[in-house]
């Protein structure tokens, strides 16, 4: 089989792009937020491969200053929508009106788009709104297109949802199910900063500042990436770990874990492995390597895994939380012996 010396040149040259857009894109980000470099590089992950993210933490936490920072520093258009209780499905998809052409006089229904035709959705706040409208928003991250009376339009690519969601305040909330949660790649978790990093915040947000931002990366660069990044190949050791993993966080597969069967109620599904591989090809080529490691996939195990993990009455009472069960995963599902 003859090699394409020119596609490898092409390749390499889009590896090349891509390694200098993640740290463009970090370098422009910086300049609004602070100490947030994992969380930043797993958006983009997320963005790279095509995938959505949830973006969790306690209110203050900068979620959404983030979300839109990082669609400032992008070449695509960007809508925020603020989810709210009254929030009606056609208020996101968009709606038939009624247009009148005023040389003939006719009438004709014209569709009105909603907000979600854009590149980049910052769904603030989605727990807040009913389930009819958080599944007119999973559908549309599904499918890539909304129908709305019995027509079918197609939303822009690439097409990338970041919803946030507030770990407390749960009264007057709408849970996601947890089969909706599935169709989120990542659940990103923003913690607390250090107290220099704090410090660093206080003192940027309580001066002048003119910031502007370099915009370098476009769709069609996005959509390039995408497929860069699927060609990426992975050892079938690796993606065993990774199936491995995931399988051994379902209470009822074979030889699951005595604590995973004590503290889990369901785990993780194949859309898990998936996204550790896929994720894993993303960060190795943010890093320069055209190979997956095992520690890609570790690395990538907390937020692909901790939204998928129902833990049960036993753990909620011994304070164990999803990520105290992915450690334990991490630390207990042995590696491929090749050590790759």
């Amino acid at each position: 089989m003859a090699i394409d010396t020119q596609e490898i040149v092409r390749e390499d040259q889009l590896l090349e792009k891509l390694i200098a857009a993640r740290d463009q894109i970090l370098s422009e980000v910086r300049k609004v937020i602070v100490g947030q470099d994992e969380v930043v590089d797993q958006a983009l992950i997320s963005l790279f491969v095509g995938g959505h993210s949830l973006v969790t933490g306690a209110p203050g936490l900068a979620k959404t200053l983030l979300i839109r920072t990082l669609a400032n520093v992008l070449d695509l258009s960007f809508k925020r929508i603020q989810f709210t209780p009254d929030l009606m499905p056609s208020d996101i998809t968009g709606t038939d009106i009624i247009e009148e052409d005023r040389s003939t006089g006719h009438r004709r229904l014209e569709f009105l788009q909603g907000p979600l035709f854009a590149n980049i959705i910052l769904a603030d706040e989605i727990n807040r709104t009913p389930p009819k409208t958080q599944a007119a928003l999973l559908e549309a991250m599904q499918e890539g297109n909304v129908t709305v009376q019995g027509t079918t339009y197609d939303l822009p690519k690439p097409f990338y949802v970041l919803a946030t969601q507030n770990p407390i305040e749960m009264e007057g909330t709408y849970p996601l199910p947890e089969a909706q949660l599935d169709r989120f790649m990542f659940n990103i978790n923003i913690g607390y900063l250090s107290e220099d990093d704090e410090v660093d915040v206080v003192s940027q947000t309580t001066s002048v500042q003119d910031i502007r931002f370099q915009r370098n990366v476009t769709g069609p660069d996005i959509l390039a990436f995408q497929h860069l990044i699927r060609r990426v190949p992975a050892a079938e050791s690796v993606t065993r770990y990774a199936v491995r993993l995931v399988g051994a966080s379902r209470p009822v597969s074979d030889g699951a874990p005595d604590y995973i069967k004590r503290w889990v109620n369901w785990g993780a599904s194949l859309r898990a492995s998936q996204f550790l591989i896929l994720g894993g090809k993303a960060r190795a080529v943010m890093m320069g390597r055209y190979n997956v490691s095992v520690e890609d996939v570790k690395a990538l195990a907390y937020p692909v895994l901790r939204h998928r993990i129902l833990l049960n009455f036993h753990a909620e009472s011994e304070k164990v939380k999803p990520d105290d069960v992915i450690k334990r995963l991490i630390d207990t599902v042995p590696e491929p012996k090749s050590g790759l």
